[in-house]
């Protein structure tokens, strides 16, 4: 347990940052398996906004807890599976 007044508040702080970044990974891997689910139902539309709520959040999260290369690959990841079913189209 933290002694001094500094180390307290520096562990509440890591505790609220905790939960803030634990909230957003679920709301991440949420909306990328609806992506994925709607990629599944041949669903352009749906794909298109889950893709796109998708690069929002992940844009978000290099602000804080992902480093911006890791959410770059992903992006680019989803997007080639976009692309591949419904190239064809």
């Amino acid at each position: 347990m933290p002694q001094t007044k500094s180390a307290k508040k520096e562990l509440r702080k890591n505790i609220k940052r905790r939960i803030r970044n634990l909230k957003r990974k679920r709301q991440i891997k949420n909306v990328i398996k609806q992506f994925l689910i709607a990629l599944e139902n041949k669903d352009k539309e749906k794909a298109k906004e889950y893709l796109s709520l998708t690069y929002k959040y992940l844009d978000k999260a290099t602000k804080t807890f992902m480093h911006k290369n890791t959410a770059n690959r992903l992006k680019s990841k989803l997007t080639q599976k976009f692309n591949a079913v419904f190239s064809h189209q």
